[in-house]
């Protein structure tokens, strides 16, 4: 391999502030690995067959891996994109058949004495299958043509993987929506998706009545504040808000035995051919999306307690209702729950100290170890200590933002932004259902949870983006 990218890189060219970053984590993540799994204080016990042990082992492959990565050159990684996503995918689809089921979810496949868990290698082949596709050179986001294989590319992997019963792993999925608003996906897109997330668990815990009074106020505001013509869409979102609750106490009034709800939907529906009227004579074109948006949000707000209650897995919906719902068993489906509470903020400002704490070494907390390895954090290291890991992912994810932005050509900067959207999605979902913000979603935090197949995923993702980086930075100083 010879030319601007062979292999043997100068150390200059490597973002080393990135790696010290990422060895700061894996060192910490590992010191947390053994304070939750450790059974006597003394390191002269230290057994290389407990996960402590093990874990330090996959950290030793890992780096011999890392090595090999960092002197590949660049270009074999737009090779290897569409190559490795099929063969991902024809490994999804063996587990299957051929794997083996932990906690509910068959999404590991032995190979030897080893178990690893697909899924978690699948996020970067689809990265870079991804970065491939959109580093074409007619490529344009904005093609309707050119989404739907883009769609098809993402939305494969996390199919499979539900079919697996690991619907936690499916969600990370969605962080390629932080890759896709970088570069130009029209917003709307994101406006709707975060908008029926917030719909589908506001209808939950709320009559439909109160959900479309918040839908038609939250219009009106973010309306009345985007620029050009305010106000005659306030006047229009108004009226129709107006028409909608006088027609509906009308009925309602009258004796009619049509339900509020209903009432609500039909006399929406009637009204909207005068406000598309208004709308085209005025040219407000983002109308039309708020329309759209409108009409979906009164139609899916009563079918979320269908597919609350027939589709959603029981402990699923457990674990939901732990976070939104007040009347919860702390001694059953609120107990991961409680306990993660109770550890984390035991451990005060400067917490307990290494191996102190009470909930970690008496095996309170579940799985501390792996999915709940940041309550160890808090109780240990408490608020200063939990800050500073917090702080650790920012920069990290920032860091790899900025190798994204140093790319000449996009396919490092997306496949750069896809890892930041990764480990920015796995970070802010493991933290906060710990600390009670998110339901509990079986998903590690990266370079701390317990796994060699999740460890030894982080850093392939985050090694290639150093890799590339350090490619485009061999060639500005070229």
């Amino acid at each position: 391999m010879t030319g601007s990218g062979q292999s043997n890189i100068k150390s200059p060219n490597i973002d080393w502030v990135a790696i010290l970053i990422y060895l700061a984590l894996v060192v910490i993540g590992w010191v947390n690995i053994y304070a939750a799994v450790h059974e006597d204080s003394a390191l002269s016990n230290f057994s290389m067959n407990s996960r402590y042990g093990m874990q330090l082992i996959w950290i030793g492959i890992t780096m011999c891996v890392a090595v090999v990565l960092l002197l590949l050159d660049e270009r074999f990684y737009h090779m290897l994109a569409y190559p490795a996503y099929i063969v991902g995918i024809a490994v999804l689809l063996l587990v299957l058949v051929a794997g083996k089921e932990v906690n509910g979810a068959k999404a590991w496949i032995n190979i030897g004495s080893i178990s690893l868990q697909p899924g978690e290698f699948a996020k970067f082949t689809t990265a870079l299958a991804v970065a491939r596709y959109m580093s074409r050179y007619n490529f344009s986001i904005t093609s309707l043509r050119e989404l739907i294989p883009l769609a098809i590319l993402i939305g494969i992997p996390p199919i499979i993987i539900i079919m697996q019963k690991d619907a936690g792993s499916a969600l990370v999925y969605t962080s390629f929506l932080f890759m896709l608003y970088r570069e130009g996906l029209n917003g709307w897109i994101h406006v709707f998706f975060f908008a029926f997330i917030a719909l589908f668990f506001m209808s939950i815990v709320m009559e439909p009545l109160t959900v479309l009074i918040i839908i038609i106020v939250a219009c009106v505001i973010f309306e009345s504040l985007r620029n050009g013509h305010w106000k005659q869409k306030i006047i229009y979102l108004a009226g129709l808000a107006l028409a909608t609750i006088i027609l509906c106490s009308t009925i309602t009034f009258l004796g009619g035995n049509i339900s509020v709800y209903t009432t609500l939907l039909i006399c929406s529906v009637l009204s909207l051919p005068a406000v598309i009227v208004y709308a085209y004579r005025h040219r407000l074109r983002n109308v039309y999306m708020f329309i759209a948006l409108f009409l979906t949000s009164i139609i899916f707000a009563p079918s979320v307690d269908y597919v609350f209650d027939n589709i959603v897995q029981p402990h699923q919906r457990d674990r939901i209702l732990v976070v939104i719902s007040d009347e919860v068993d702390l001694k059953k489906e609120g107990y991961n729950y409680n306990q993660s509470l109770i550890a984390i903020g035991s451990g005060g400002i400067a917490g307990k100290g290494f191996l102190q704490g009470t909930q970690t070494q008496f095996n309170f907390v579940p799985e501390q170890s792996t999915d709940f390895i940041f309550c160890t954090v808090g109780e240990e290291w408490g608020f200063l200590g939990s800050t500073v890991v917090v702080t650790l992912f920012c920069l990290l994810i920032l860091r790899l933002m900025q190798m994204g932005e140093r790319q000449r050509d996009p396919f490092g900067r997306v496949y750069c932004y896809s890892v930041a959207g990764i480990f920015f999605l796995h970070a802010v979902i493991n933290i906060g259902m710990t600390i009670g913000l998110v339901p509990v979603i079986g998903i590690p935090l990266p370079f701390f949870s317990y796994g060699g197949s999740s460890f030894l995923a982080f850093s392939i993702l985050f090694f290639v983006a150093v890799r590339l980086d350090a490619g485009k930075r061999e060639l500005l100083r070229t």
